[in-house]
Parts: structure tokens; sequence; C-alpha cells
């Protein structure tokens, strides 16, 4: 049987580019406060969505600034990056209209910008 989540080694693998964030959607409630059962394409369609931050890209790209840019010397892959601010482990409000819906292990994710985060909660026990 199939794993429904991620392995530490399959994400490992998973390599998220600039300021790409991979969230996995928590349990949407599947009813309002008044009692009423949502159907689910309701409750996917919600314009704001919470869920898990899984894993963060290495933020986005500056080249590197130095005064001794010279052209005889050999250029090298000295890229800096401004790092994301949700962190893995963070809950995230997040827009899921301006990210992309994959499946993965018979799982949903989303892999959003940074700017569609609204807000994160950080807390070490959400997740267990």
């Amino acid at each position: 049987m199939m794993s429904q989540q991620l392995t530490k080694a399959e994400l490992a693998n998973v390599i998220l580019i600039g300021d790409r964030i991979l969230v996995k959607p928590r349990n949407p409630q599947n009813k309002t406060k008044s009692g009423l059962y949502l159907p689910p394409n309701v409750q996917e369609k919600e314009q704001v969505q919470t869920g898990y931050v899984i894993k963060v890209g290495p933020g986005y790209p500056m080249p590197k600034m130095t005064d001794d840019d010279e052209p005889w010397k050999p250029k090298g892959d000295d890229v800096k990056y401004v790092p994301v601010q949700p962190k893995e482990g963070d809950l995230a409000v997040y827009l899921p209209k301006s990210g992309y819906e994959i499946q993965f292990n018979n799982e949903k994710y989303f892999i959003v910008p940074q700017s569609a985060v609204l807000m994160v909660v950080r807390d070490d026990g959400l997740m267990k």
C-alpha cells in the first residue's frame, strides 16, 4: 500500500524553485456554523484556505555584489537568496487560486508563491 503522506526520503528529493512553497491543505470544514453540510466542490472554491507548509524554496535570488568584478576573473555561481518567511511546519493561510494544485501519493498539495501566503501560524506542535 502506498503511503498517504510524503516520506522523508521523498521529501528530500523535492526541490522547490525560488519563492515557491509546498502546502498540504488542512481538512476543510465540511459544515457551516449553523450545521449545514457543504459539498466538496463548494469547500474547494473558498478564496482563502489553510494548510501546512511542507517545504519551501530557497527564496528570491540576488546576484553577488562585489567591487572586484574584473573581466578576467572566472565567474562562479555565487547567487545569494533572500529567504521566504514561511518555515516548514507552519500553518499557512493562503490563496489557492494563486498557486498550482498537484497530486502526489494520492494526496492533494498546492505549490504557491510567497505572495499567495497571507499569514502563518508558527507552533511546533501543530503537525503532531
